[in-house]
């Protein structure tokens, strides 16, 4: 039996999933079921860190029906194709990526759905998508980019378009940030410096799905 264990995000035998927003299509060929006439895809941690956040017991989830969402790092769209189930045609996900070769791969997941706005652009550098992102009025900012300075990209987009009580939720890569430190010194490091402009509300390890990997959830003073 399909139980919700957050707002749109559903639970059954150990694993999630989200309500399909466009029926009978996969994305990146993960399973789908069907429980009293709806249908359900699952949600694969192993290919999503959001997704092994939320099996690594992430306690606040903020992306709820109708929310809206500026997503950093959106590669070809496996975890926006999953938020964007659950924020429906009354939410929206702009994702944002420095990368062509993902982005056309988001492009054209995001004919199939409209709640979904690709950009092609660099993180590092809010200004030159600010006036679209303004115009979404993201509730949520979500980041998963590969870069030395990932903490400091996360709090300028989240000074830029977040304000009080709003929610951001970071993906953090120890390698790539310092390939000889422990990871857990980093994420220590990492949250202690997101704190300066955030509150740090969890810091989730994310193996076994991904090695060296952390999800930090914070939100807006």
């Amino acid at each position: 039996m399909v139980q919700e264990k957050h707002s749109a995000v559903f639970l059954e035998s150990g694993k999630i999933y989200t309500r399909n927003l466009v029926p009978g299509k996969q994305v990146y060929a993960e399973q789908l079921i069907e429980r009293n006439g709806t249908e359900y895809r699952e949600w694969i941690p192993w290919r999503s860190k959001l997704g092994a956040g939320l099996m690594n017991g992430l306690k606040d989830f903020p992306i709820k029906p109708g929310s809206r969402v500026l997503y950093l790092g959106c590669a070809e769209g496996t975890t926006c194709s999953h938020l964007s189930d659950i924020v429906g045609m009354n939410g929206m996900i702009f994702g944002v990526d420095i990368s062509q070769r993902a982005m056309r791969k988001f492009v054209f997941l995001s004919e199939e759905r409209p709640n979904m706005v690709p950009f092609l652009g660099d993180a590092s550098n809010p200004e030159t998508y600010a006036e679209f992102v303004r115009e979404v009025k993201p509730s949520v900012l979500v980041q998963d980019v590969s870069q030395k300075n990932q903490s400091g990209i996360f709090i300028a987009n989240a000074r830029a378009f977040l304000k009080k009580g709003d929610w951001g939720l970071l993906s953090i890569k120890a390698r790539s940030i310092d390939s000889s430190a422990n990871p857990k010194d980093i994420f220590e490091s990492e949250a202690s410096e997101i704190g300066k402009a955030l509150s740090v509300r969890q810091v989730v390890l994310l193996r076994p799905y991904e090695k060296d990997h952390a999800l930090i959830s914070a939100q807006m003073h």
